[in-house]
């Protein structure tokens, strides 16, 4: 257990790097410049929202509940993380508008990944099934 969260973790501080490189080369083609604290403070946010991504599939993993509540429960709890880091580091501004268009790209966003690992697992009970019927 203790080892797959170490995992996890580490996959989700992977992600927060890539991200945080990628958007560190996008700021050096358009000549960007920032100091070493707000890039600390920004990769360091990268990272926990990683490391949460990470280990929020742990939701889904007991038997208990519906996966529509696991879903609904996961998408509140992403949200609420999401919002409490980006407007502590000041990815979203503290005004409703900017709330709001963040609100709606991150349902986008989640509504498309959600959508991709449901027509994905439902393709493999499919094939499953199929592997089935013929013996």
């Amino acid at each position: 257990m203790i080892l797959e969260i170490t995992k996890r973790s580490m996959i989700g501080i992977a992600f927060g790097g890539i991200f945080t490189f990628i958007a560190l080369t996008i700021m050096k083609l358009n000549n960007v410049e920032s100091t070493v604290s707000e890039i600390w403070m920004h990769m360091g946010a990268s990272m926990l929202l990683g490391i949460y991504y990470g280990l929020s599939s742990y939701i889904y993993g007991d038997g208990e509940g519906s996966y529509l509540k696991k879903t609904i429960f996961h998408f509140c709890l992403s949200l609420t993380v999401y919002f409490i880091i980006a407007f502590t580091v000041g990815w979203v501004p503290l005004n409703w508008l900017a709330a709001l268009l963040s609100f709606i790209i991150f349902v986008t966003i989640y509504s498309f990944v959600w959508f991709g690992y449901y027509s994905y697992y439902k393709k493999v009970e499919s094939s499953m099934n199929e592997h089935l019927n013929k013996k």
